[in-house]
């Protein structure tokens, strides 16, 4: 079994915080939190360490880089052998118009997020890369007419 950090309550509203502006000085999170500076920064720290916390990144909007057309795609494999999976996965890695890769239950075996221009940048994608790899056998792609609601923070 994973063993996990135990988090207090304190924690959690660093996380929260952090969540949701990374770039907060360690006074002004320690305002929010209740804490003292030197505390938020030891238990960032901490937190860093047990692998709670991870990168630190800046959230670009896809439609100022003309990458605002968000596709669901459901893949089938051809085959479930180890091998087929790592081959597949390592080309998700490498695509950079794949920002998401689920391994799947059920009747589809990866659920993939494809951010692309329009739909004729996602066809070319589709035909001439995606449905090119040997270990797929089919996908069924379906077109986002709205982001209703993107998070990336997880509730604590």
């Amino acid at each position: 079994m994973k063993q996990v950090r135990q988090i207090d309550h304190i924690d959690r509203r660093i996380i929260a915080a952090l969540q949701l502006d990374a770039t907060i000085s360690h006074n002004e999170l320690a305002e929010q939190v209740g804490a003292s500076a030197a505390s938020c920064w030891r238990r960032i720290k901490a937190l860093e360490v047990a692998g709670v916390l991870t990168r630190v990144v800046r959230l670009v909007n896809p439609e100022a880089i003309d990458r605002g057309v968000n596709v669901l795609c459901n893949i089938r494999m051809r085959s479930h052998a180890p091998e087929s999976r790592k081959a597949f996965e390592e080309f998700v890695d490498g695509r950079p118009e794949i920002i998401e890769c689920f391994s799947m239950s059920g009747e589809w075996d990866y659920l993939l997020r494809v951010v692309v221009s329009d739909v004729a940048d996602y066809n070319a994608f589709l035909m001439q890369i995606l449905l090119s790899q040997p270990s797929v056998a089919g996908a069924a792609s379906h077109f986002a007419l709205s982001m209703t609601k993107y998070t990336t923070a997880m509730p604590v």
